[in-house]
């Protein structure tokens, strides 16, 4: 591990991540990302189950890349949690940890005694993240928190495409991602809370209600609208509300993603003098016919050409890159947000790296995603009591 990540921000803190899948293991790499020290709990008959949710048939000592991706840098403690002698183990780490993390499906999580009410008897100054699928009390609580059904009940997915698609969904996991996220601010706020009252806090957040945040602006819109509907574009649709030109165009040897812009500015830079004599109010009511303009002027140069004309207009426009074209640029390079994660059987992960920066460094921890219960001797010596001579019982 490099000397950045043990100077996090959260040096000292351990974080126990009981969550399984994407967002949970997501909420908890972002932790350690800022210097908390992760445990992984996880069954010893096969680990967390995204260790064999598979984006592609590539696999890396073992396990999906989507697992390496979510879990570097972690330590793994494997337990059965059918066990009582397991369970009391897990209880030991619990009381010294900082921050749990867990995202059973209502109900279970109590069923093994280890809810908020049961962790708190045992660690009071315990920070407890809970991600459901749709809130612990609601009736569809017990419906499973998968990412692409809760972005079907959201509504979100009518804001993609175009006019005529139907629904759309995005093109990964996003309501494992926001519902991730969440829980980090409510843990870190969590944590700021403990330094002043020396208690802990449960925080909670959905996939349902991570996407609800999500659409804020829109949603927000929609309710003080008179309850209408957003029409979505029928020529290259980019945002449900937005007037044209606000949408990704077809050009002689790629495309160019054009955001908002009065169209009079557009009409001499695209030799569209028609553009000028449409109003603000039009931008939306003939968006259609407006794009469709556009469109049928955007094929006629190449990106670069198009762009040498609308940057020096300080026009907000953006060529739409894949993902070689993105790392190649020097832009990208200079971000340095790869990174190579390794581990000791030799295992070899080529990953992104923290996000964010502090004070202009960006922290990397540079091991790989644990195996099974790679780490459970040396954390049981750590943590748990040894157990007691035979017949005086557990401790």
């Amino acid at each position: 591990m490099t000397k950045e990540s043990n100077d996090g921000l959260l040096a000292g803190i351990t974080v126990l991540d009981m969550s399984q899948f994407l967002a949970g293991p997501m909420a908890a790499l972002r932790l350690g990302d800022l210097g908390a020290r992760v445990i992984k709990v996880e069954r010893p008959d096969g680990g967390d189950l995204c260790r064999r949710l598979y984006l592609s048939d590539t696999e890396i000592g073992g396990d999906s890349t989507l697992f390496h991706a979510i879990n570097r840098g972690k330590e793994s403690f494997a337990i059965n949690m059918k066990d009582e002698g397991d369970l009391q183990d897990l209880r030991a780490l619990i009381a010294k940890a900082d921050v749990i993390i867990q995202n059973f499906r209502p109900g279970v999580i109590d069923r093994l005694g280890l809810d908020y009410a049961s962790v708190t008897k045992i660690n009071p100054r315990i920070i407890y993240g809970s991600i459901t699928g749709y809130g612990p009390n609601n009736e569809w609580r017990h419906f499973p928190g998968q990412d692409l059904l809760a972005q079907a009940r959201s509504g979100a997915m009518w804001l993609n495409g175009e006019a005529d698609d139907g629904p759309v969904p995005f093109g990964l996991a996003v309501a494992d991602m926001l519902a991730g996220n969440l829980i980090v601010q409510g843990i870190l706020a969590g944590l700021v809370r403990r330094s002043v009252t020396a208690q802990g806090v449960h925080v909670e957040t959905s996939l349902l209600e991570a996407m609800v945040d999500f659409q804020f602006e829109v949603l927000t819109t929609h309710l003080n609208d008179g309850g209408r509907l957003p029409k979505k574009s029928s020529v290259r649709n980019a945002h449900a509300y937005l007037a044209a030109p606000y949408g990704v165009y077809h050009c002689a040897d790629g495309w160019l993603a054009l955001a908002m812009m009065p169209l009079a500015k557009l009409a001499p830079l695209f030799e569209l003098p028609a553009l000028a004599e449409f109003t603000p109010e039009e931008a939306f009511t003939r968006r259609d016919q407006i794009k469709s303009l556009i469109a049928s002027r955007m094929h006629q140069k190449t990106v670069k050409e198009w762009l040498a004309i609308l940057e020096p207009a300080d026009i907000w426009a953006a060529e739409v890159l894949d993902w070689p074209k993105l790392l190649k640029t020097a832009a990208f390079r200079q971000l340095d947000m790869l990174q190579t994660v390794t581990r000791d059987d030799g295992v070899s992960v080529h990953t992104t790296a923290n996000p964010i920066r502090v004070n202009g460094i960006r922290s990397k921890n540079d091991v790989a995603a644990p195996t099974i219960g790679g780490q459970s001797g040396k954390i049981r010596a750590e943590f748990i009591p040894p157990s007691p001579p035979r017949g005086e019982g557990r401790a």
